[in-house]
């Protein structure tokens, strides 16, 4: 269920903050001065588990403290991406409404900052106490029916972000045949730029106890024979990693910013720059010392 959420104007908010404190004095040059980030750029993110309690613990990890370094990060002039997506999970357990008003409140920073959030659920996460709490943030809803789905156009890629919520707290995801049939057509109605699909699940299908989307080998009759489509990011499995499709497509497990499966592994979120012909992206792991902190991979798009 893609939710955009749109920054909260930095004027607006520094007008705001003058008008609070009359005695706080600003240069009006500030805001003509400030660097204005790559349209290219993104902050990628998922699964960031988050409770309504600040203090709760997931395997030994404080989420809401994780959440926010990702956020001072993010914002931070040096790296500052010009959007942000966080591809599902944003609750911790069972998507409890005090879970999402602790999203919306770690988020405002990042709005603050000038930044548009793209949300989409996963497996943690329920509907109707994420629309509720979000409801008085007047976020857009786009899609179908149930499964929300949208089409995010950036300059040099379009976005297709799906919805692969099927029931909270059942493992495997799905995208259902209505949504599938929508993304087929957005497909062919957006030829003119590389595509990149993203949704909560990894596509791992079949077995008798499927863990990842169920319909993904309907998904990828739809996108391996599209030549524009060119990457799938997803979360879920809290395992950093890139791998590619037989078709050429690139297929990016994004890294987990709450807590790990397995020890070691890194936790964080990604930095990628949409290049003309391919991608780069950089991961930044929470822990500054960890051995693939800062690794850089650039994936050349298939022809």
């Amino acid at each position: 269920m893609p939710i955009h959420l749109p920054p909260i104007s930095r004027r607006r908010f520094l007008a705001g903050s003058l008008a609070a404190s009359a005695s706080l004095l600003l240069n009006r040059n500030l805001l003509a001065k400030e660097r204005k980030p790559d349209p290219n750029t993104w902050a990628l993110v998922s699964d960031i588990h988050l409770a309504a309690d600040r203090n709760k613990l997931g395997r030994g990890i404080n989420m809401a403290d994780n959440f926010a370094q990702v956020t001072r990060e993010i914002i931070d002039p040096a790296r500052r991406p010009s959007a942000m997506l966080v591809s599902g999970d944003l609750a911790f357990n069972t998507g409890e409404k005090g879970d999402y008003l602790t999203v919306t409140e770690l988020l405002e920073p990042i709005r603050k900052s000038g930044l548009p959030i793209y949300l989409t659920l996963g497996n943690h996460d329920e509907r109707e106490h994420f629309w509720d709490a979000l409801t008085e943030l007047n976020a857009a809803k786009h899609g179908l029916a149930d499964h929300q789905a949208s089409v995010i156009h950036a300059p040099r890629a379009n976005w297709f972000v799906l919805d692969s919520l099927e029931k909270t707290m059942s493992t495997p995801g799905l995208l259902g045949e209505a949504q599938l049939k929508w993304l087929a057509h957005a497909l062919d109605e957006n030829k003119d730029k590389p595509a990149i699909v993203v949704a909560h699940h990894n596509l791992v299908a079949g077995g008798d106890k499927p863990a990842g989307l169920k319909d993904a080998d309907q998904l990828l009759e739809i996108i391996r024979p599209r030549k524009q489509v060119k990457a799938y990011f997803y979360g879920h499995t809290h395992n950093w990693g890139i791998d590619q499709d037989p078709s050429g497509i690139h297929l990016i497990n994004l890294p987990p910013t709450a807590y790990l499966f397995k020890e070691g592994k890194p936790n964080g979120w990604v930095h990628a720059t949409l290049e003309r012909k391919g991608v780069r992206l950089e991961l930044r792991c929470l822990d500054a010392k960890h051995p693939v902190h800062g690794e850089v991979h650039h994936l050349k798009w298939r022809a």
